[in-house]
């Protein structure tokens, strides 16, 4: 990129501080404001990091704004981008990108009728571990991916976060909330999804807070399923399971992601990262390891326990940088609007006990090179 975008934040929770402290990686973004329905929520989160607090309403109206993240919760995810594309803005919005096929249709038309950009969360598979298993996809290190099986599980949100209720209301779940993680690493390795069919249960009705806060020791009512086992048909012809879960304690699933291809097999490293390492054989042959840490995005430097990458923003550099360039962004409103898609025919499916037949379709996104990161991360 050859400017400095300046960038607002609407939403000030848990989340935007990823945002506030990984933006000065990429040298074209500058987040100079955040916004927030409660306004001492804002003004904290921009105390902390030396921006502007503003109101919603303030920051849509900046004329200095020219691009706003969407931290909302997802009830508020299509209002809020909404408003950003009828203010003129480039509009990122954290996942789920909406709550409605319809609802998503809509953005991506408003953003092709304004001329501006729009793009959503994930951005992980643009990491180190999801562009080398890409690579080595397109290699054909493992030839044409037959099948393959994914694993999200785990006992919820409630032991960690203060605030969990939403997490377990529609919009939220494990498919909504962990879903677009697991979707867009197929998509960019696979391509697009065609049918899809399901079962889902609730295991719980009410979950118990044990996080700390104020709500510790209280119940929140799940109004979502939060168990769904499902089989995604791509128009490869390639056929994915998915078992997705907070109703589990503990399991044996090492592996998040497993591609069986006609010659051999892929080990994909956790989706919700930017690096990790992938194993791959060839036919029966012993698993070969790839390292990401020499990848771009691949490197640890969260400075958490297990040496996570982080490079959120990643996603809205990128995006920006498709704006300067004309094309499309990797983590494009269409990408996010076709895993959406995904998403709320698994549930549909599973809701009518029936296949599935998506109504929308996308191109792979393009391969992140070596020569995209460095212009990404290039000083101005």
């Amino acid at each position: 990129m050859t400017t400095i975008h300046k960038i607002g934040l609407i939403g000030a929770g848990n989340i935007s501080q990823a945002y506030l402290k990984l933006a000065p990686l990429f040298p074209g973004t500058k987040i100079v404001a955040v916004a927030d329905i409660v306004p001492a929520a804002a003004k904290a989160r921009a105390d902390a990091f030396g921006v502007r607090a503003m109101t919603v309403d303030e920051l849509l109206q900046d004329g200095e704004i020219d691009t706003v993240i969407n931290l909302t919760i997802p009830s508020a995810h299509y209002e809020i981008s909404h408003a950003i594309l009828s203010a003129g803005k480039h509009a990122y919005s954290e996942k789920p990108f909406a709550l409605s096929v319809e609802d998503g249709k809509k953005l991506v038309a408003e953003a092709d009728a304004r001329g501006l950009k729009l793009g959503s969360a994930p951005d992980t598979f643009l990491g180190g571990g999801g562009q080398t298993a890409r690579k080595l996809i397109d290699a054909g290190k493992i030839g044409r991916v037959v099948s393959g099986t994914m694993h999200v599980m785990s006992h919820g949100m409630e032991h960690w976060h203060p605030n969990p209720g939403f997490f377990f209301q529609p919009g939220g779940g494990p498919i909504l909330d962990l879903g677009p993680y697991y979707i867009a690493a197929l998509v960019n390795l696979v391509g697009p999804v065609t049918h899809v069919t399901a079962f889902a249960s609730k295991g719980f009705e009410e979950r118990t807070v044990t996080a700390e806060g104020p709500l510790k020791g209280k119940t929140v009512p799940v109004g979502t399923p939060t168990t769904i086992n499902a089989v995604l048909e791509f128009k490869s012809g390639a056929q994915v399971t998915l078992a997705a879960s907070w109703d589990v304690w503990k399991h044996g699933h090492i592996n998040p992601i497993e591609l069986y291809g006609s010659e051999g097999t892929m080990l994909v490293p956790d989706p919700n990262f930017f690096g990790g390492t992938i194993q791959y054989s060839e036919r029966g042959g012993d698993f070969i390891a790839v390292g990401t840490e020499d990848a771009p995005f691949g490197k640890g430097n969260w400075g958490d326990d297990h040496g996570h990458a982080n490079y959120r923003m990643l996603g809205v550099a990128d995006m920006l940088d498709a704006a300067e360039n004309g094309r499309e962004p990797r983590c494009s409103g269409r990408v996010a609007l076709h895993a959406l898609d995904v998403m709320v025919s698994v549930l549909e499916a599973a809701a009518s006990r029936q296949v599935i037949t998506l109504s929308t379709t996308t191109e792979r996104p393009a391969p992140l090179t070596a020569e995209d990161a460095a212009r990404l991360l290039a000083p101005r």
